[in-house]
């Protein structure tokens, strides 16, 4: 689980293309060209829409010898040697900040970025570039960072080194100091338009069918990353399983869930019972809202979505917040203390029964 985490933080330094974002890759370009170059950014939106592909994405622009050499925002010349070093990871001024092991084991990986990795960027600071041009810091994700961290951070921004940039990859913002807020240039960046985001499926996922391109489109909320994870843990299927699960409340279909279930419980089945629990949460969060702000129905990513949401809603959204921030604790408290995965998805339909009769 742990090199998974690091593989996808890590992913982004050697990708290329990216999808959208067009009026943040042309404020970046402009604010390089124009004079108002801020020494630090804070690239801020949902997880996996594109913050850490755009933040390398400029890293390598502002480290590379040639600049602008094609027609798209932030491009270089193909084959400048410092943005290939860049994407290799073997260039010498730029740094990646990121949740680490732990020194005294190897195998505990943290959950946050801790102070020791802010202080780490010391030596490299204090030294001239290697190259003599600029230097890139990029933090991912900065709400990683503990409050030690984001306090040797703050130091760090309030006297910034001549000609180095920070990049702050963040997904909540509100969770950094507003301190740090203060001394960097916000950037939001918005989840992918659906008009983009099928045809980038197509493209990624060429073998699957126009209907689970849509389902998956509309389950990933605008997150190119998320539905791509989504397709690779077979989410779709497991999405229309919870819906069919869902349509009887209050009454449950005990051998479907019973049979369903069964198939988390092996060591084999842990992936899908992560993704059928986010699936659950996120859904049952989503439909509250849209309830709660009177939209109705969320949308439909499977048939027959639509009419279950506004016909479980209309009691209200009361009895559904308590059952959905039960749900939320008892899989929280099943991942940290490894309780038995049938037993807490069997027990979160039966909160979902109950609430339903009320």
């Amino acid at each position: 689980m742990s090199e998974e985490i690091i593989a996808r933080i890590e992913a982004p330094r050697g990708t290329t293309e990216l999808y959208g974002h067009e009026g943040a890759t042309e404020a970046l370009a402009d604010a390089w060209s124009g004079g108002r170059f801020a020494h630090a950014w804070l690239i801020s939106g949902p997880a996996g829409i594109g913050k850490a592909t755009l933040a390398w994405r400029f890293a390598r622009f502002v480290l590379a010898d040639e600049r602008n050499a094609g027609e798209s925002a932030l491009a270089v010349a193909p084959g400048d040697r410092a943005a290939r070093q860049v994407l290799v990871g073997s260039h010498p001024d730029v740094r990646l900040v990121r949740r680490d092991y732990a020194k005294d084991s190897p195998y505990a990986f943290r959950t946050e970025i801790t102070v020791n990795n802010i202080r780490a960027l010391g030596p490299f600071l204090r030294q001239t570039a290697a190259l003599g041009g600029w230097r890139a810091i990029i933090v991912d994700a900065a709400d990683d960072m503990n409050l030690n961290a984001q306090n040797a951070l703050l130091k760090l921004l309030e006297e910034p080194p001549a000609r180095t940039v920070f990049l702050l990859v963040c997904h909540a913002p509100a969770r950094l100091l507003p301190t740090i807020r203060s001394r960097c240039r916000a950037l939001a960046l918005r989840p992918l338009d659906e008009t983009v985001l099928l045809p980038l499926l197509g493209r990624l996922l060429p073998g699957i069918v126009a209907d689970e391109t849509v389902t998956l489109a509309r389950l990933a909320e605008g997150s190119p990353g998320r539905a791509l994870d989504l397709a690779e843990a077979g989410g779709v299927a497991l999405f229309r399983d919870l819906i069919d699960l869902l349509q009887p409340l209050p009454d449950l279909d005990a051998v479907r869930l019973h049979a369903i279930t069964d198939r988390f419980g092996p060591a084999s089945g842990e992936g899908a019972y992560r993704t059928f629990t986010d699936l659950l949460t996120w859904w049952l969060g989503r439909t509250i809202r849209a309830a709660a702000t009177r939209i109705g129905s969320a949308g439909e990513a499977v048939p027959g979505e639509g009419e279950l949401q506004q016909r479980l809603m209309r009691g209200g959204v009361a009895p559904w917040l308590e059952v959905w921030d039960n749900i939320a604790r008892q899989i929280e408290r099943a991942n940290a203390v490894n309780l038995d995965r049938k037993q807490v998805v069997l027990n979160a339909f039966f909160g979902l029964a109950d609430a339903a009769r009320r």
